[in-house]
């Protein structure tokens, strides 16, 4: 195909100026402020919009600059967007941290039998897409008498365990206190919130990974794929710094289960171990079971000379 007046081919132009989503437009253009300054997202043309909803979508604010009233509008849209792709009626809350509370985690090591319960338990609380599956938990199969995760197995039999001279290792996202990821985050899409959780803003990521390539823990997962859940495996009760679904081309993780506990339930992976081996409470409570671990027991931290500070605590018994 040519231009009438040219004579010059029109293939490419579709392509050139096809619409931009938000997320488009936010990467290149903090991919170009790297470049040149900044100037280049000022100079991207914007899309031509369907509709309100898309237009209120592309120019939504940053988390912390939200009011009460957009974040709600926000919220209903969402709920919208769910059941117009889903099918499922979904309620969509955004639970504030708790004053006062410092989120910690506590794993016994001596009790973990590797059943890989908390994994799906996880995978099912918080919309993980199924194909192909994420998992934000990854249960590694330890030799006995070392604490190396390169000499790990993370693709052992879980029929088999607990196997003889080994130990089971959980391993998710720290929650650091000095996270290496929100400091690689280009666009401030990830931050740790007032309660200790490292969370991310999914409207806000631009899915440049360079948050996955800054964790020493593993502990982040990118949608390189639209997740794919059977509509009835979705959890209706979702949070917007949580569990809601995620889009294509954003990175997730684990967040404490932070649409639970943050009305003071457990993480579904604390319940749903068998074994007990799993503590969850608040750092700052000097009665919490967190802070009779630390005090009691010998407590390791992953890679600490990452400098990263998790508050997420091995212990053995023996």
């Amino acid at each position: 195909m040519s231009d009438k007046a040219t004579g010059k081919s029109t293939a490419g132009k579709k392509e050139m100026f096809k619409p931009l989503s938000r997320r488009s437009f936010l990467k290149a253009g903090a991919l170009g402020s790297l470049l040149i300054g900044g100037t280049a997202a000022a100079m991207l043309p914007l899309r031509k919009f369907k509709n309100d909803t898309s237009l209120e979508a592309f120019f939504q604010q940053h988390y912390d600059r939200l009011t009460p009233e957009r974040m709600e509008r926000i919220l209903r849209r969402i709920e919208k967007e769910v059941k117009e792709r889903h099918g499922i009626e979904a309620s969509v809350e955004d639970p504030k941290p708790i004053p006062g509370v410092q989120f910690a985690y506590a794993l016994n090591i001596s009790r973990c039998v590797g059943c890989r319960r908390c994994v799906h338990a996880c995978v099912e609380e918080n919309n993980q897409s199924r194909d192909p599956e994420i998992q934000y938990i990854r249960v590694l199969e330890m030799p006995d008498g070392t604490f190396d995760v390169e000499k790990s197995d993370h693709y052992y039999d879980p029929d088999t365990v607990p196997s003889e001279g080994k130990y089971y290792m959980p391993v998710q996202c720290q929650q650091c206190e000095n996270p290496a990821c929100v400091k690689a985050c280009p666009v401030g899409a990830t931050w740790k919130d007032d309660d200790g959780v490292v969370v991310i803003d999914y409207d806000w990521c631009i899915g440049c990974r360079y948050c996955e390539a800054a964790c020493p823990y593993w502990a982040r997962r990118f949608n390189f794929a639209e997740p794919k859940i059977p509509k009835e495996q979705i959890n209706p009760e979702m949070a917007y710094l949580g569990n809601r679904i995620r889009p294509k081309g954003t990175m997730e993780k684990c967040t404490f289960c932070l649409g639970r506990t943050r009305k003071g339930l457990l993480p579904k992976c604390a319940e749903a171990c068998p074994a007990g081996a799993r503590q969850f409470g608040n750092l700052l409570d000097p009665d919490s079971v967190i802070r009779h671990i630390l005090r009691e027991k010998r407590v390791y931290v992953l890679k600490e000379e990452a400098g990263t500070r998790p508050k997420f605590y091995y212990w053995f018994d023996k």
